[in-house]
């Protein structure tokens, strides 16, 4: 059946995501592992989205709010914008898919940097479209180059902010000069799945961009600091009319009402997750001053992962690491060679991988 298969498909490179803990416990013989692959939030849901959780799995035999408008709701009061502004999908991933299924045809262009986040040219690659490759420049996004690569057949362009695998974001600054003559009709793409992790005065507010640029999506998730990757939900905004139409694009029912309900109740536990951000931040600056002393090179970045530089081959450390029950994610799918990423996981995780780094460097 190869021949008969959509020709854009048999383009695309399948994602590899990290391991799961109960393959690598099995394919080495181990009783315990952890994942600091994956970008996860290494702590459970707070204990009013459980209860949540508990009591909407109460009438999974009905279809969900296919609107989200309970959720809609208080996210527009909170983000005061107006309901019709967003848009909700089965992870922020999805939301990303609906702007391409909406705006892409087969031939058109969308830039991205390289490298970035895979889904972005997974998923413009599916839809027939030209994918241009803008490098960084160093480990940040080069916005000059990238505005320069756009032509007449560009329909998207996708930023990162902050950008995964780096986890460095464009400053307010440079996003003003990038939309300073940007042309009206490109789609300019936010993903900030990363968000709720940043505190830094020259972060773009790209909500207030909202109001003035009809070209714009912000695109943000519950699958991180949430801690509910398990049940994807993520949501986009944009001017009103331009959400109504990734909306058309939207499937029917795609955000469960278990996932909406945990949303929901995640957005009135801020305490929680408050001390989950304190705490990673606190554990962000220890790593890496642990990989100061190891004389390993790192990008820091704000987020809840860092991006490191080993002094061999990643994959044969990624592998020493495995067979030690610890899983990060090597670099060179991404086409960085000699890098891995760690997610921060609790001060015991941690430790241990700190300890195992120490052992397989």
């Amino acid at each position: 059946m190869l021949n008969r298969a959509n020709k854009n498909i048999l383009k695309i490179k399948p994602y590899i995501p990290g391991k799961p803990i109960e393959e690598v416990k099995r394919e080495f013989g181990l009783k315990s592992v952890i994942k600091l692959a994956s970008n996860e939030n290494p702590y459970p849901p707070s204990p009013k989205v459980l209860k949540a959780i508990n009591a909407a799995a109460k009438s999974v035999n009905r279809y969900p709010d296919g609107s989200c408008f309970e959720l809609r709701r208080e996210l527009a009061r909170r983000l005061k914008l107006s309901p019709e502004q967003f848009v909700f999908g089965c992870g922020s991933d999805e939301v990303i898919v609906m702007a391409i299924r909406a705006f892409v045809e087969p031939g058109d262009e969308v830039v991205i940097a390289k490298p970035s986040f895979l889904v972005y040219s997974i998923s413009s690659i599916a839809a027939g479209a030209v994918v241009v490759e803008v490098p960084l420049n160093g480990l940040r996004y080069d916005l000059v180059q990238m505005k320069a690569a756009v032509t007449s057949r560009t329909k998207i362009v996708f930023i990162g902010s902050p950008d995964n695998p780096s986890g460095l974001y464009p400053t307010r600054t440079e996003i003003a000069q990038f939309l300073s003559g940007f042309p009206a009709d490109v789609l300019v793409f936010f993903d900030e799945a990363y968000f709720e992790y940043i505190n830094a005065k020259d972060y773009p507010d790209t909500l207030a961009l909202l109001k003035t640029h009809k070209n714009v999506i912000v695109a943000r998730t519950f699958s991180k600091i949430y801690g509910l990757a398990g049940l994807r939900i993520g949501y986009g905004m944009a001017e009103a009319g331009l959400a109504g139409l990734l909306d058309r694009a939207r499937e029917p029912f795609n955000v469960t009402s278990i996932a909406q309900a945990a949303a929901l109740a995640a957005l009135n536990d801020g305490p929680y997750y408050k001390r989950i951000i304190k705490e990673q931040t606190s554990e962000r600056e220890r790593l890496c001053a642990a990989f100061r002393k190891m004389g390993v090179e790192f990008s820091k970045g704000c987020t809840n992962f860092i991006q490191v530089r080993v002094p061999r081959d990643s994959r044969d450390v990624v592998l020493g690491l495995m067979k030690q029950g610890v899983i990060v994610r090597d670099m060179s799918v991404w086409g960085l060679q000699n890098y891995i990423r760690v997610s921060i996981g609790t001060p015991a995780e941690n430790n241990r991988f700190l300890k195992a780094l120490k052992e397989v460097l």
